[in-house]
């Protein structure tokens, strides 16, 4: 469990970082909930990739008795991906009325260890631009490329190096606002970070080759994902081969910007 002190001071971080209007007044906005929701993660825990923190995430996201639930302290240490799909599902059941949340859309939505590319979180936790092609099939929101239209609380994709797939170096995290330290401008995000785990941090912009953001605008159309082609073929190939930014846009539907 979260400690009251460390929640209050995130909360606090959040709201000099994003304005604390947005924080106070985030109830429909779908940005403003997805901030809202940071300070009630948990804090710290270690960053993890393996088999066993994909477990834990499995019981954090789960269907009990035809509805889906989400228990982020289930997931105390996980990746990138984990954390901000914790996130992600929790926002959407803000934003989506319980009588439009069936058993079909809970089994849709939760995580059940799918390979990249198969079903919502299989696509999430892909390669490439898995966020923004989610988005893209789903009509959940727009994905474009340009820091100056980003808000916080929109999901970025950060691509370290400039390759996208196989040979990728990626991070799925929440953005949260760009400012300048000492003449250098900075990008500061929230995910599970390496080394400690769920918390926020910040990297020199130049540090990001790439950038996709993906903003939740039509979060209704997660329906969708009940009808959900079973796999994207795209995202399944990036495992075992490369592909390109150019491709990564294309299939995110990203336009130059």
């Amino acid at each position: 469990m979260i400690r009251l002190e460390l929640s209050f001071f995130l909360l606090l971080v959040l709201a000099e970082a994003v304005g604390a209007q947005n924080l106070i007044f985030a109830e429909r906005d779908p940005n403003g909930v997805i901030v809202s929701l940071i300070p009630t993660m948990p804090v710290g825990g270690g960053y993890s990739a393996t088999a066993g923190a994909t477990r834990e995430l499995q019981s954090a996201v789960q269907v009990n008795g035809g509805q889906l639930q989400v228990d982020p302290a289930a997931a105390r240490t996980t990746y990138c991906s984990g954390a901000t799909y914790l996130v992600f599902v929790q926002a959407i059941k803000t934003l989506v009325p319980e009588s439009r949340f069936g058993s079909g859309l809970a089994e849709a939505l939760a995580v059940k260890g799918q390979p990249d590319g198969v079903g919502v979180w299989g696509r999430w936790n892909a390669n490439g631009p898995g966020t923004a092609c989610l988005f893209r099939e789903l009509d959940l929101g727009r994905n474009f490329t340009s820091f100056d239209q980003a808000r916080p609380g929109d999901f970025m994709k950060i691509f370290w190096n400039g390759a996208v797939g196989r040979s990728e170096h990626g991070h799925s995290v929440i953005f949260l606002g760009r400012e300048l330290v000492d003449g250098v401008e900075k990008v500061r995000f929230w995910s599970s970070n390496q080394p400690l785990g769920y918390g926020i941090k910040e990297v020199p912009r130049a540090r990001i080759v790439h950038a996709i953001f993906s903003r939740l605008e039509i979060p209704s159309n997660i329906e969708r994902s009940i009808n959900l082609p079973f796999r994207n073929r795209y995202l399944a190939s990036l495992t075992a081969k490369e592909s390109s930014i150019n491709e990564a846009l294309a299939e995110s539907g990203v336009r130059n910007d």
